[in-house]
């Protein structure tokens, strides 16, 4: 037995089945100091991957009833929820594949199952995916996040919400390849945003519970060993962030929740970034900042929403062919689903070099309608994302539609509807690290007012080509169903 310095708390590493060190698992104890929610972490945890399945299902979940005919706060087929983890694909050029997971679902049981998989853009097969771990809830925000090193080795991170369960990660046994994984951690995070950055390390940005939902960061130049969490923002009852990185720099946009209302109030938004895994902070202008942030004015405020009495989703970020961030975000007037808080708005925030241009790009009709935003070599932005009205309105998710600017966001194409008749909404549509044209996003769909199946999609860069990964796999390697020809609409 020895110590061992995880995640800012100095636990004794006992054996419980396995590590890569001396046959161990680094164990972080919950406690109930934690946070409100907080439980004794299990007697027992996973040392390995369980297995395969035999076919591709997301899983269902609800957030916060509402006596309405919307049935719930948000709600549906939420595989690839929630916007604030990050990210949940990623293509490798050398193996000419696209890694991804989701939370998937036990057949029996509605019960969320941490999962990984890839498709071959040689073969244009799925082999079937992997199980994890059970996580012992049906609790979306358990979902977990990818990641790929510079070696090729696949990392999952399985988050929790909140303090009450443990997290998890995962490290594969062999470079480019879902077959089988170690547990390499076990300790507590939510809404993980790991980032790999070449010859550096990793910087995790992630959230912890402690009176609210601060921001924290932390750093590892193998996956194994890891410095303890700096808390980065604090303000009043806490934030929601989304990230990404561009060369040697990780820029977070994150909005913050309110002492009244909380995360039903969530409003402003801030954007920070770091060059060197977070030794340093600096606002866009390159202005160095003193972290943690306590105040709702500071020097990382894009846009004061609160005094125009609107909320703030966050949906995707990216940056420009000049390192200037772009942010996407949906503006709201309330958090409740349904036509009294329209205009739900997309909005872009682009940092010109010297001024924030915010403009709005097209409206739907949930707080909780997530797309992504490519910028491509060409100039070109494109959001894919479900903007058009689903069969259940004013839920999360609808028909997906790709939408394009080639003036940075002044002038927006909607061009083309990429599903239609659907039976379920369209939800949560990610982007790739990396991402090959062949497969630009990633989404889930489901039932947006009662249990149901949910099934798992993605689509080239143009839209035209839909796939369904299929539920169930007959052999050991199976082609995605194509699932119908888009409308072009410009």
């Amino acid at each position: 037995m020895g110590r061992t310095r995880l995640l800012g708390k100095t636990r004794i590493v006992r054996r419980v089945g396995f590590c890569p060190i001396a046959g161990t698992v680094l164990i972080l104890g919950l406690s109930a100091k934690d946070g409100p929610a907080a439980a004794k972490a299990p007697t027992s945890h996973p040392s390995r991957s369980v297995g395969k399945d035999d076919g591709y299902r997301g899983i269902w979940y609800y957030n916060e009833k509402l006596n309405s005919e919307y049935k719930y706060k948000y709600s549906g087929g939420l595989g690839t929820y929630c916007a604030d983890h990050i990210p949940f694909a990623y293509y490798a050029p050398k193996a000419n594949k696209t890694f991804f997971c989701y939370g998937g679902t036990r057949k029996d049981k509605l019960q969320l199952l941490e999962m990984v998989s890839y498709y071959d853009h040689a073969t244009g097969m799925v082999p079937r995916p992997t199980i994890l771990m059970d996580k012992g809830t049906d609790d979306a925000h358990d979902n977990p996040v990818i990641l790929l090193d510079d070696a090729g080795y696949v990392w999952v991170f399985a988050s929790s919400h909140g303090t009450s369960r443990p997290s998890y990660l995962f490290k594969s046994d062999q470079p480019y390849s879902v077959e089988s994984f170690r547990v390499v951690r076990v300790t507590n995070f939510s809404y993980p945003q790991p980032w790999y950055l070449k010859n550096r390390g990793l910087l995790f940005l992630h959230t912890l519970y402690k009176g609210g939902r601060g921001l924290n960061w932390s750093t590892s130049p193998d996956g194994i060993q890891w410095t303890a969490p700096q808390l980065l923002s604090h303000v009043e009852q806490g934030h929601y962030q989304i990230s990404w990185p561009h060369g040697d720099k990780v820029g977070t946009a994150f909005n913050y929740h309110p002492q009244k209302g909380g995360l039903n109030r969530r409003t402003n938004l801030y954007y920070l970034e770091t060059s060197d895994l977070g030794k340093t902070w600096r606002t866009v202008r390159g202005e160095t900042v003193d972290v943690p942030l306590t105040t709702v004015r500071n020097k990382a405020l894009v846009r004061d929403y609160q005094s125009e009495k609107l909320l703030v989703y966050l949906v995707d970020m990216n940056y420009d062919d000049r390192g200037h961030p772009v942010i996407l975000y949906v503006t709201s007037r309330g958090f409740e689903s349904g036509p009294k808080n329209d205009p739900r708005t997309w909005t872009t925030a682009r940092w010109t070099g010297t001024d924030w241009v915010i403009r709005p790009v097209t409206t739907s009709d949930s707080n909780y309608d997530v797309g992504c935003l490519h910028i491509e070599s060409d100039g070109t932005w494109r959001i894919i994302g479900p903007t058009e009205p689903g069969p259940q309105r004013y839920n999360p998710g609808g028909e997906m539609a790709c939408w394009t600017t080639r003036d940075r966001g002044t002038t927006w194409t909607k061009e083309r509807v990429i599903t239609k008749n659907s039976p379920f909404n369209h939800t949560y549509a990610r982007r790739p690290v990396n991402a090959h044209p062949d497969f630009y996003a990633f989404w889930a769909d489901g039932h947006a007012r009662e249990p149901s199946a949910s099934r798992l999609y993605f689509c080239d860069k143009t839209g035209r080509h839909v796939y369904r990964l299929p539920p169930i796999m007959r052999g050991d390697f199976e082609k995605p169903e194509r699932v119908g020809t888009s409308d072009i609409v410009r």
